[in-house]
């Protein structure tokens, strides 16, 4: 059993709010560069990049993990950058995606990401693969990236196609209840980051038909105030849904983390502001997958005191513990 220490909050930052917040300026050490970026056309003519993060002594059959990335972000983001940088100095190559229209994808696609999207998380493991052929990986999804993980590891479409070669998966704060995190999101208390959801999507909306003018109009007249009419009005239809009922009803990582066979360790915090903690008390879980609740940490922020870890970032070693541990048993 991998141990995982107490996380105790730096200072100052205790509380879900401040965590979530704080996590977004002290971003850590990383530059972000990459050597190599892989493009990846997908069935639908739609375009994925992958940042190619190699050691320096890293060579055919080492370890490789693929790294996504959460809602509003890209391969640039900070965690990204962090524990890309960390599994470097381990000499474990790494992929930072960056999901349809994001990053370096900004003008490659003319659907969007979301939650459901395993397909597009299956054809990149593919693609690494191919590419690495021989090497063990294992994969983390931050976020919204945590649900698509648990999807594709979970789901009947890509459970019994995916390669042996995958050793392990992290999801970091899944929104693995969809219809129940868009009622906390919607508490007043959040109005915050739901105006921050709606202006970055509703923004990347109009960026992408003002590049592809065949691109799928939305339904909205007038910008929605909450992210539960944008996915009605536009993610869904646009993506297959018959509604947002239909894509929350369908693609929460719940329904699919029960028949997960892959390793998988489940990282949130109680509290959470966005991802209620209850969502995982009452998860059915097989022996492959194991869930640990911080009881501080906000919303991928878990900013720790000095000298618990080499630096700050809990979050970030208790991902690279995980995938250390499997990768180099």
């Amino acid at each position: 059993m991998i141990q995982i220490p107490d996380f105790r909050a730096a200072f100052g930052l205790g509380g879900g709010h401040r965590q979530t917040i704080a996590a977004v300026y002290l971003r850590g050490a990383g530059s972000g560069r990459t050597g190599q970026q892989h493009q990846l056309p997908l069935p639908d003519g739609d375009t994925l990049v992958l940042h190619d993060d190699c050691p320096a002594d890293w060579g055919p059959g080492a370890p490789i993990v693929l790294l996504m990335h959460g809602l509003g972000g890209s391969h640039q983001s900070a965690y990204m950058v962090r524990i890309a940088a960390k599994l470097n100095a381990l000499g474990i190559r790494s992929f930072r995606l960056d999901h349809r229209g994001c990053g370096a994808g900004e003008h490659l696609s003319q659907l969007p990401y979301h939650a459901g999207r395993s397909e597009d998380a299956y054809e990149a493991l593919s693609y690494l693969r191919r590419y690495c052929r021989g090497s063990l990986i294992g994969m983390a999804g931050f976020s919204l990236s945590g649900n698509i993980t648990l999807k594709m590891l979970g789901s009947d479409q890509h459970r019994a196609l995916l390669p042996p070669e995958l050793a392990c998966a992290v999801a970091v704060n899944p929104p693995l209840d969809l219809p129940l995190c868009n009622q906390v999101l919607e508490q007043r208390s959040n109005r915050i980051y739901q105006k921050h959801f709606i202006g970055f999507l509703t923004k990347q909306v109009a960026e992408r038909i003002r590049r592809f003018p065949e691109a799928p109009r939305p339904r909205y007249s007038a910008f929605p105030t909450r992210l539960r009419d944008f996915d009605d009005l536009y993610t869904a239809p646009v993506s297959g849904f018959d509604g947002a009922q239909d894509y929350y009803s369908s693609c929460s990582g719940k329904l699919f983390v029960p028949s997960i066979e892959v390793p998988t360790l489940i990282l949130s915090a109680c509290d959470d502001p966005l991802i209620p903690s209850e969502s995982f008390k009452q998860l059915e879980t097989p022996p492959t997958v194991r869930i640990y609740l911080a009881p501080s940490g906000g919303h991928m922020g878990y900013i720790g005191r000095r000298n618990l870890d080499p630096d700050r970032h809990w979050m970030d070693w208790r991902v690279v513990d995980w995938l250390v541990a499997h990768l180099r048993p």
